[in-house]
């Protein structure tokens, strides 16, 4: 690694110093094989592909105002590849039990800050968890470097090579982590205006001279990035600006102790077929069933809903392009979406949904969300609890959605039935809910803290039976009735 590479940027210290007992900044992924993956295997594949990205032998060490990337001496892999067994039946229970323990608890900051968890007796078969800190990398950059493990045959002569390792630990270079797949093609495009003017930025100090003698011949230009730069910092003021949620059981004090649950695989050709028909985006629709999950549920507990609205923060992808090999850090802002789970009705809610959505399209909110969370972690850590509270009081819940690979895919030859995973929360939110598409399947991920979502699995039910809901009305028609 360069002194470059080895510096902790901002934004990716600003993740780390997020860290609290009761919200583990940790990205959790599951993978479940229709068949058993052998612990010898995967260390293999882990070896020669997850390492030959040197940041994960290293653990990241913060000063007052700033940190690196430090070598990890002694570096072991069988510290972070463990072999484990499920109790009792083996199945989804207790699968999701030791999920939710892994997901409680913290990395420890004494060795790299990532761990796969092999159980070898699910349902007959294997799965896999994974466990890393959100300050290595984003989610776009992680899928990235997970789908790097697999191949799209079952046969070894099909296995993908991966760099030569160096014989020195720590010395081999973020080098070609395996070919990567024709869908994230189509996430290079989200928020590209955005992505364009934050690359440009980035590239500031370095070409002031030429931009200065550029925009003294192209005023035009000159006044579209001096226009970009105010919004930018109108949306940071207006972000400050929002009103903190209102106070629901998803606000209530965290106890640290996580849940985790996810549903059934739903067709996804009937999802982007929904949208479709009702001229909105698959996004919409994914929102706005949760809005509608989000009001069952309250409801089913008690609380009042009639008029209620409440945010989600959505990671939005603000890298340019994807380039080969993924780079690895945190590039992403965040926009806080209104839910209007007071709204009963499933085309009412859509058509709200999709009402703000539109008005967030080409909004500057994702870059400003990066630049405060860039500021955040140029700042010493004792003012990272006051900005980081501002913070997650405007939301009441993550949402990721995520877009797969639409082909089958094998580890170590072994076929992937099922790929889940679940994003961090921050500060005082403490509900995080993921959408992941893999081989034409959709599933609903949902993790939450039991002072929250004491039960997350019936959150996932309503998510199913909203969605059906919505499917149910498409199918009735505009002559149709519906009572809801």
């Amino acid at each position: 690694m360069n002194e470059e590479e080895k510096r902790l940027s901002a934004v990716d210290r600003a993740w780390l110093l997020m860290d609290r007992p009761s919200n583990p900044m940790t990205v959790l992924a599951l993978t479940i094989f229709d068949g058993r993956l052998k612990y010898s295997r995967l260390c293999e594949i882990i070896a020669q592909h997850f390492l030959a990205f040197e940041r994960f032998r290293c653990r990241p060490v913060t000063d007052l105002m700033g940190g690196r990337w430090v070598e990890a001496e002694d570096f072991d892999l069988a510290d972070h590849v463990l072999s484990v067994a499920l109790p009792g039946e083996a199945g989804k229970r207790e699968l999701e039990a030791l999920a939710a323990e892994l997901a409680s608890t913290p990395l420890s900051p004494d060795r790299p800050r990532w761990s796969f968890h092999l159980v070898e007796n699910y349902l007959g078969g294997s799965a896999l968890i994974f466990r890393i800190h959100h300050c290595y990398a984003d989610g776009i950059a992680l899928v990235r470097v997970y789908l790097s493990l697999t191949e799209s045959e079952p046969t070894a002569a099909h296995v993908r090579k991966g760099p030569a390792r160096k014989t020195r630990p720590g010395a081999g270079a973020e080098a070609e982590a395996g070919e990567s797949s024709d869908w994230f093609a189509s996430l290079s495009s989200l928020y590209a205006p955005a992505a364009s003017f934050l690359e440009k930025t980035a590239r500031e100090g370095a070409h002031l001279v030429e931009r200065g003698l550029h925009y003294a011949m192209n005023p035009g230009e000159m006044a579209t990035a001096i226009r970009d730069v105010a919004d930018v910092a109108t949306e940071m003021a207006r972000i400050g600006t929002l009103a903190d949620e209102p106070a629901t059981r998803l606000k209530h004090r965290a106890s640290g102790v996580k849940h985790v649950a996810w549903g059934e695989r739903l067709p996804f050709e009937e999802v982007r077929t929904i949208s479709r028909v009702l001229a909105c985006t698959i996004n919409d629709v994914i929102t706005s069933t949760l809005a509608g999950a989000l009001g069952r549920y309250l409801e089913s507990q008690g609380d009042p809903v009639t008029g209620l609205v409440i945010r989600a923060a959505v990671p939005v992808n603000l890298r340019e392009e994807l380039s080969e090999p993924p780079t690895l850090g945190n590039q992403f802002g965040l926009v806080f979406v209104e839910l209007p789970v007071g709204i009963r009705h499933p085309l009412e809610r859509l058509y709200a949904v999709r009402a703000k959505m539109q008005a967030l399209k080409g909004s500057h909110q994702p870059l400003a969300t990066l630049g405060l969370l860039a500021t955040v972690g140029s700042l010493p850590a004792a003012l990272e609890d006051p900005a980081l509270a501002l913070f997650s009081a405007k939301a009441s819940l993550v949402l990721s959605n995520v877009p797969g690979p639409r082909q089958k895919l094998y580890m170590g030859g072994v076929p992937i039935s099922q790929l889940l995973f679940w994003v961090p929360q921050a500060g005082s939110i403490g509900v995080g809910v993921s959408v992941l598409t893999y081989h034409d399947q959709l599933q609903f991920g949902v993790i939450a803290d039991r002072n929250l979502i004491p039960a997350p699995d019936e959150l996932v039910r309503f998510m199913h039976a909203e969605l059906e809901r919505l499917v149910l009305l498409v199918l009735i028609g505009p002559g149709g009735s519906f009572a809801g």
